[in-house]
């Protein structure tokens, strides 16, 4: 895939602002943005399968309260206070 032009537009010291600091760490602009680029599309998307084991996570959790298998709030407490004591 070819590389393509991103023009936007930005205040004139935040963009001095950022070249001098780009500068200072011995990188350019466009470096920077494109790290900044590829780290926001990680992070907005889901890892592969994630849908697939939140899928299957719920089913085992639909299952085991159509089994009675259910803790109250107050059990959760309990075993939660004796966890953190354990730590």
């Amino acid at each position: 895939m070819g590389e393509v032009s991103f023009t936007f537009r930005v205040d004139q010291a935040l963009k001095d602002d950022f070249v001098r600091t780009a500068k200072s760490r011995d990188l350019n602009a466009s470096q920077i943005l494109r790290m900044h680029m590829r780290d926001f599309v990680q992070e907005q998307t889901p890892a592969e399968g994630y849908d697939e084991w939140l899928a299957a996570k719920v089913e085992r959790s639909a299952k085991s309260l159509d089994a009675g298998q259910r803790l109250t709030s107050a059990e959760v407490e309990a075993r939660f206070s004796q966890w953190r004591r354990s730590k």
